[in-house]
């Protein structure tokens, strides 16, 4: 059969169960989806488990199956947003970019003061809501930016909205982008607004991402080149760094996130792409180490699948994955190294298909490639002949 459109789905942060070096990273145990629905006392999700997600998982193993599925290694070095969604894309990050367990060198800090005309304090490794409930009255009395990292490679810029307005604060992280270039290699640089008085301070949703330019060879750039539609949702095109996309819509949550979904696909035209991004998984609810609410979310998700379906057309192809896994069930708060799901449903499947372990995301990539007919990804395999 031919395909026409692929709508693409990243849950992200939903891994399904530790990778074999997961102990480099400090990340033995995780399993992001089991490890949750352990913990919940089981969910229900009967349309995930339908596209196979209990026969990746070993949850509830013998469920009927009605989907092609499968699992993936992570073959780029690290385990942050940026080089999983590269990865998906078509190519490897074969050199990761560099973390600061020790917080940035002082000359970064002296020049971002220098440029933004404003003191840092902070400059460690933190969870973004410990750090404000820790130097949020601070930044509030003096102005200054806090500013931190965590296990991944990433400046991140906090400053209440009644301090420094989102724009200003923006501003700052295009200038933290430009100096944390070349040497640093910082992978992104995040705009953290937050609000509320001492005490009872929040983020809100106008988090920015700056990323370093994506790397030649993205199967969004071959759809672009070859004149293609290329929609994203969420927070894709920051990731991509603004590259590949002929528009993309921001989304507040995953609710708001999945209606946009499907808002893109009544628009998508012939020969076209949907790339979205879920991203509650990983930035409410992993980081947070809220396994309670990440199950409601996969509930959520769940329920959404009948509908997904039924706004497909004949030649339409769903793919659901992730970017990495964020275990909401252990200690850390960080991103865990882990395998990712595979869930690939159209209208004319029969039965359950088995495309196994793969070796890299990659092959995502490579997949839409070889259904869209455009150039080939650098890297990855193509699985289209098991989907037909």
């Amino acid at each position: 059969m031919e395909f026409r459109r692929v709508i693409l789905i990243i849950l992200d942060g939903v891994g399904v169960g530790e990778m074999p070096d997961a102990g480099k990273y400090g990340d033995c145990g995780s399993a992001t989806f089991q490890n949750t629905y352990r913990a919940n006392g089981g969910l229900k999700i009967k349309n995930m488990l339908s596209l196979g997600m209990g026969r990746i998982t070993g949850i509830e193993r013998d469920y009927p199956v009605e989907g092609a599925f499968g699992k993936s290694a992570i073959a780029s070095e690290g385990k942050d947003s940026t080089t999983g969604h590269w990865e998906i894309a078509g190519v490897i990050t074969r050199e990761p970019f560099p973390t600061f367990p020790d917080g940035f060198p002082d000359e970064l800090i002296s020049e971002f003061e220098r440029l933004t005309c404003r003191k840092v304090i902070g400059n460690k490794p933190a969870s973004g809501t410990e750090i404000i409930k820790e130097l949020g009255e601070k930044h509030l009395k003096t102005g200054a930016l806090i500013v931190y990292t965590s296990a991944d490679s990433v400046f991140q810029i906090a400053a209440h909205e009644d301090v420094v307005p989102v724009e200003k604060l923006y501003e700052y992280c295009r200038i933290a982008r430009e100096i944390c270039r070349d040497d640093y290699r910082v992978g992104r640089v995040i705009a953290r607004p937050f609000k509320g008085k001492v005490g009872e301070f929040y983020r809100t949703e106008r988090r920015r991402d700056f990323s370093v330019p994506a790397p030649d060879g993205i199967v969004l750039d071959s759809l672009i080149k070859a004149g293609r539609m290329v929609l994203g949702v969420g927070k894709v095109d920051y990731i991509f760094g603004g590259r590949g996309f002929t528009e993309c819509v921001h989304t507040k949550d995953n609710n708001d996130g999945m209606k946009q979904i499907l808002n893109s696909m009544k628009r998508l035209s012939e020969g076209g792409m949907i790339f979205s991004n879920l991203v509650d998984f990983d930035m409410r609810w992993g980081h947070r180490n809220n396994y309670e609410a990440f199950g409601r979310g996969l509930e959520d998700f769940d329920r959404f699948i009948p509908t997904l379906k039924d706004n497909t057309v004949d030649g339409d192809i769903v793919i659901i994955t992730a970017d990495h896994g964020n275990d909401p069930t252990t200690i850390s708060t960080d991103h865990t190294r882990e395998y990712v799901p595979i869930m690939i449903w159209h209208r004319q499947i029969e039965g359950s298909v088995e495309i196994g372990l793969r070796h890299t995301m990659a092959d995502i990539g490579q997949t839409v490639a070889d259904v869209l007919g455009v150039e080939k990804t650098p890297d990855g395999n193509s699985f289209k002949e098991m989907l037909i």
